[in-house]
C-alpha cells in the first residue's frame, strides 16, 4: 500500500519506544478505568464484602472499552499522538492516506490490540492461578505477546492491530528547542 511523501518521511518506530510510550499512557489510563469503575460503583453501591460483584462484569468491559476508545480516539484523531507518545516521539498515521485516524480506525484498533490479552486470560477462568504451572504461565504469555510478536511476521514490520485497523507507528524527527539570544 503507497504512503504518502508525508508519512514516508517519518522513520520507522524501533519497538522499545513503543513499548516505553504505552508505560507512559499508563499512567493515564489506570487512573481513568479507576474512575469509571468509580462511577459504576457510585450506581450500583457498594457491598459488604470483596467476595460478593456489585457491577456486572459486562458493564466494567462496557464501559472500560468505551473509555479507552475515548482516550485514544480523541488524542489520535487531534494529532496522532497520546501524551506518552508525544514524549517519545510516536504518531500513529493511518495507511489509507493523509487523513486523520477515523474513530472507526481507534475503535479497531484498541480491540484487536486488547483480543491477545484477553485469550491469554481465558485459562485462568478454569485454573486456578495459584497452582497454574510454568507452561500455562509461558503459554499465556506467548499468547498476550502475539499480537506485537505478529510484527515480526510480515515484511512492512505491522503490528496485528496496525495491520487490521489499517495504521502504524512511525517516529517523528526531534523538534528544533532555537537557540534563544539574550
Amino acid at each position: 500500500m503507497a504512503l504518502s511523501a508525508e508519512h514516508d518521511a517519518l522513520a520507522e518506530l524501533p519497538v522499545w519506544r513503543h513499548l516505553v510510550a504505552m508505560v507512559y499512557d499508563l499512567f493515564l489510563i489506570v487512573p481513568l478505568l479507576m474512575l469509571t469503575s468509580a462511577a459504576l460503583l457510585a450506581v450500583h453501591g457498594p457491598v459488604e464484602t470483596a467476595a460478593t460483584r456489585s457491577v456486572p462484569a459486562w458493564q466494567q468491559w462496557l464501559l472500560g472499552y468505551a473509555a479507552l476508545i475515548g482516550f485514544y480516539g480523541v488524542f489520535w484523531r487531534q494529532k496522532g499522538q497520546t501524551l506518552g507518545m508525544q514524549a517519545w516521539r510516536v504518531k500513529l498515521v493511518s495507511r489509507v492516506g493523509l487523513a486523520p485516524i477515523s474513530w472507526q480506525q481507534a475503535t479497531i484498533r484498541v480491540i484487536s490490540a486488547s483480543i491477545p490479552l484477553i485469550l491469554a486470560l481465558i485459562p485462568y477462568v478454569f485454573f486456578d492461578i495459584r497452582s497454574a504451572g510454568i507452561v500455562l504461565y509461558v503459554t499465556s504469555g506467548i499468547i498476550a505477546s502475539s499480537g506485537f510478536l505478529w510484527r515480526w511476521t510480515n515484511t512492512e514490520r505491522l503490528y496485528f492491530h496496525d495491520y487490521v485497523s489499517q495504521s502504524h507507528l512511525r517516529l517523528t524527527p526531534p523538534r528544533n528547542k532555537g537557540m534563544r539570544k539574550p
